[in-house]
């Protein structure tokens, strides 16, 4: 007889359950939160899983990849299906949410989401961690401007490059404001600096790839630091 797994996915524990074709509980139980634990639990079982299921999420894509590297018919789960099908649980709780992801995968009632492969994880989280830094830097020049703004000082428009010769000229002479910019100007040469760091690793795996190289032939698309 097939059977259905689902996995509710915690930080460090994850609840399991597994159906038979009938929708009927075999097993349910509570596991550590690594593919290990997760491979060893169906196969403590001895029943032929016919799908395993997860919703989509920040841990889901490296529990996926452990459980099909060990052969399971792993599949993630659109996160909005799981949260309308599990919206009508009158209580709801990590064990009663793996049962549910397990009767969706028994039914059919779900869409798989892609699973990225590892190279692309490994793009994505540069990306992510190049716009925190950007994100970061942006808020601190803003912050330099609007503490400044205070005090009837106002940068203007004024290039990345000159942005820091700028704040020295507006606050030279006043020891207060030259105190307090100068941990604010050292930040955000810190923030700029690896902001540009990773903008260059960037940049390398841009310039070996034909479909980004296509579109960089593109007016207007370009290395620009932006």
């Amino acid at each position: 007889m097939d059977h259905y797994a689902g996995i509710d996915v915690s930080l460090a524990t994850s609840s399991v359950c597994t159906l038979d074709a009938t929708g009927r509980v075999v097993r349910k139980a509570k596991v550590a939160g690594e593919p290990e634990a997760l491979v060893a639990f169906p196969a403590g079982c001895g029943h032929h899983l016919t799908r395993v299921g997860l919703e989509a999420g920040p841990l889901s894509q490296w529990l996926h990849a452990g459980l099909v590297q060990a052969r399971l018919p792993a599949v993630l789960v659109e996160t909005r299906h799981v949260k309308a099908a599990l919206s009508a649980m009158r209580v709801k709780t990590d064990r009663n949410d793996a049962r549910g992801i397990a009767q969706l995968i028994r039914m059919g009632w779900f869409r798989p989401v892609h699973a990225k492969a590892l190279p692309a994880q490994e793009v994505r989280l540069l990306l992510t961690a190049r716009k925190q830094l950007q994100a970061k830097l942006l808020d601190v020049e803003g912050a330099i401007r609007g503490m400044l703004r205070g005090f009837g000082l106002k940068v203007g428009p004024v290039g990345a490059a000159g942005f820091e010769r700028r704040i020295r000229e507006l606050v030279a002479g006043q020891a207060t404001l030259e105190r307090v910019m100068e941990p604010m100007l050292r930040a955000r040469q810190a923030l700029r600096a690896e902001y540009a760091t990773l903008h260059r690793d960037l940049l390398r795996i841009v310039r070996m790839d034909d479909v980004c190289g296509r579109l960089m032939t593109v007016p207007g698309v370009g290395e620009a630091a932006s």
